[in-house]
């Protein structure tokens, strides 16, 4: 199979995202580690016109120019080269998430055909997990007997109950999603397909009661739950977020959010950003970019074969993503070496200086990549959440550092 060599789509920004003139500078403080999670953007194109959304209104346009959707031989592409990096770094897992875009767009197919290809690719060591994130609109039996045979994961977007959902998750005549997405997840969450029913996405929004969302979530019995910060940067702050005020509208959002969750008996679903930091107050790790120094293990394969850095760096500025790779010509070992993937795998060391001296660093990590960016700067700044997640991460550490003290005492009466 050839594939004529896919030209970058946008300059790429090459200079170094805190100012470190190459890899050489880094000495010891620099080891690639190896990539685990490999997101696969199916379709460029959305059913939906979710007013908040990274890809299609914020800083990057480059959709407009990418391939609606993946062909192939591109998927064929894509997965020998997961196989490739899989047994050159002899990983015992890997991760692909099928993503858009809306990934159903794509077809079960194609879906089908990235799979088993992936499967195939890697050695008889390497265990695949496969995931979708979705808005569920495509969602019908016929769909969700496919995925479930071939053991993918579906995530569903959903930002609570009708009112709290509809307000940014509307169809292009502005009609609102939430009626059709509950009746996908009711699908889901069909018992005739276990462990097909991956969990929901919610974006937070201010003018929505964190417990009422939660609530209405919950509705739905999610496995899990992960709240995301709307994207923003300090050029283009994020709603209600005054780039230089010590207001914490998002922390207190959170910490009532987590409030709801941790004062139960018993759990009644997992909140990976609320797992993830009472993780890192405990000095564990976490498992997402959100939180924690640990480095960044996520690349992207656009749908024209274009290798990418995560994502929602698409909300900064053009070509923030773009590392002027493809799977035609390059292999996910050439992507380690790409200058933004190099400093997200610093940790603490890749940092600013404001943040390497902050009392929760540990925990925080800076917060999310795509929120430190200031231009003129680069990437090098507190994220623009800083005072929300410092606020939240505090109102954790206390409830937990109570927890643990009840618990000991009465271990002590014991």
């Amino acid at each position: 199979m050839e594939l004529s060599s896919a030209p970058a789509r946008m300059p790429v920004n090459v200079e170094w995202p805190l100012n470190i003139p190459s890899h050489r500078s880094l000495g010891s403080l620099w080891r690639p580690v190896s990539l685990r999670h490999f997101v696969v953007k199916v379709h460029s194109r959305c059913n939906l016109a979710c007013d908040y959304c990274y890809l299609y209104e914020m800083g990057d346009q480059s959709w407009r120019a990418a391939s609606k959707a993946m062909s192939p031989e591109v998927a064929d592409r894509t997965a020998l080269r997961i196989g490739e990096h899989a047994r050159a770094r002899h990983l015992e897992t890997v991760t692909v998430i099928v993503h858009g875009g809306e990934p159903m767009l794509a077809g079960v197919q194609l879906i089908r055909r990235l799979a088993e290809g992936v499967r195939r690719a890697v050695p008889s060591y390497t265990a695949v997990s496969l995931a979708m994130q979705t808005n569920g609109l495509l969602l019908d039996d016929a769909s969700l007997d496919a995925l479930h045979a071939l053991g993918i994961s579906v995530g569903v977007s959903l930002d609570g109950d009708e009112t709290a959902n509809d307000r940014h998750r509307r169809r292009a005549d502005g009609r609102g999603s939430h009626a059709d997405v509950a009746a996908a997840i009711a699908k889901l969450r069909d018992p005739s397909r276990p462990g097909l029913y991956g969990g929901l996405l919610c974006t937070i929004d201010l003018a929505n009661d964190p417990v009422e969302v939660y609530e209405a979530l919950l509705a739905h019995a999610p496995p899990t739950i992960d709240f995301l910060l709307p994207h923003g940067s300090w050029d283009e702050p994020p709603p209600s977020r005054d780039a230089d005020a010590a207001v914490t509208p998002y922390g207190d959002w959170l910490a009532a959010a987590f409030d709801r969750w941790y004062d139960v008996e018993e759990s009644e679903t997992s909140v990976r950003l609320f797992r993830d930091t009472v993780a890192l107050v405990l000095g564990g790790s976490g498992t997402s970019e959100q939180l924690g120094p640990g480095p960044a293990t996520v690349v992207v394969v656009d749908t024209d074969g274009m290798i990418e850095q995560v994502d929602t760096l698409k909300s900064v500025y053009d070509g923030a993503a773009a590392t002027g790779m493809s799977i035609t010509s390059h292999s996910f070992d050439d992507a380690l070496r790409h200058p933004s993937l190099a400093v997200r795998q610093l940790g603490v060391a890749g940092l600013g200086v404001t943040c390497r001296s902050c009392r929760v660093r540990e925990v925080c990590g800076g917060g999310y990549f795509a929120h430190r960016y200031r231009s003129g700067v680069g990437f090098g700044e507190p994220s623009v959440y800083c005072p929300d997640l410092i606020r939240f991460i505090e109102h954790v550490r206390g409830r937990v550092a109570a927890s643990v003290a009840a618990a000991k005492s009465l271990g002590d009466q014991a």
